[in-house]
């Protein structure tokens, strides 16, 4: 049945490891395509999302959100339980929920939260290789938090931004910025406004650096005032990688939707 139009927010997790990233592009396997194509049988007509963050090929989500409009009437419950019966295993909805008309998944945000997995061990993983970065060197997390902390507040990140970057400014604003162990796991976390290309992949390989010890902590800072890509460590693999959260101001999503996905 048709109406007079609606846009519906859907929390979307996925494993990006066989994708090209969020965006559709001809002649490549996307999340975005494949969230599309299953919105757009569930309705019986095309349907077009835009999502919060556009995740590079190979990262991971837990918190990616998105929205899209329809004139076809659904309840919520089957947008999310019509789509999952169409995804492939490796994406889900977790919910969906009426918004109102000038939400938008991208513009509305106030802030995103992302996750670097790092896996110690001696050997390589079998079955979390695309899901953790794997180091065989012990990381000392403490030097790597302390080292991170001159990256909170809002500066100009040039020396994390990747070079495909289109971004028309720089400037950032970091709100949190920690590094933390569980057992043989050593997370990253950074809730940002808004992140630039590669930026917390290249914030994580500079960061590695410190906690193998082969720089000081304060070198970080330096790294930060240079403003020069080259003066960074190297970028991170991206199957680490972790889209964990968006914020949105309060009344903008209903208060008692699921929270993320699990941890890896």
């Amino acid at each position: 049945m048709s109406g007079a139009g609606q846009r519906v927010a859907v929390g979307i997790e996925y494993d990006g490891s066989r994708y090209a990233g969020w965006q559709a592009q001809p002649g490549l396997l996307s999340v975005q395509s494949e969230v599309e194509a299953a919105l757009s049988s569930v309705a019986d007509q095309p349907v077009s999302v835009t999502c919060a963050g556009r995740t590079d090929a190979g990262v991971h989500a837990t918190g990616q959100v998105a929205h899209f409009d329809t004139g076809v009437e659904r309840p919520m419950r089957g947008w999310v339980l019509g789509a999952n019966s169409l995804l492939p295993a490796d994406i889900a909805l977790r919910w969906a929920a009426p918004v109102a008309p000038d939400f938008h998944a991208r513009y509305t945000a106030e802030a995103r939260s992302y996750e670097y997995l790092i896996l110690e061990q001696p050997v390589r993983p079998a079955l979390e290789r695309l899901r953790v970065c794997w180091l065989r060197e012990r990381l000392d997390e403490a030097a790597m938090h302390d080292a991170a902390q001159c990256l909170a507040g809002e500066h100009d990140f040039s020396a994390f931004r990747g070079a495909e970057c289109q971004a028309r400014t720089p400037l950032r604003r970091v709100e949190r910025i920690a590094v933390r162990r569980d057992g043989d796991v050593v997370a990253l976390t950074v809730t940002a406004n808004a992140f630039l290309h590669h930026m917390v992949r290249n914030i994580a390989g500079t960061l590695i650096e410190v906690g193998t010890g082969e720089r000081e902590p304060r070198w970080v800072a330096t790294v930060l005032d240079s403003r020069d890509r080259r003066r960074a460590g190297v970028t991170a693999p991206a199957c680490g990688l972790y889209l964990r959260s968006v914020r949105y101001p309060a009344g903008a999503l209903p208060a008692d939707l699921p929270a993320a996905g699990h941890r890896l």
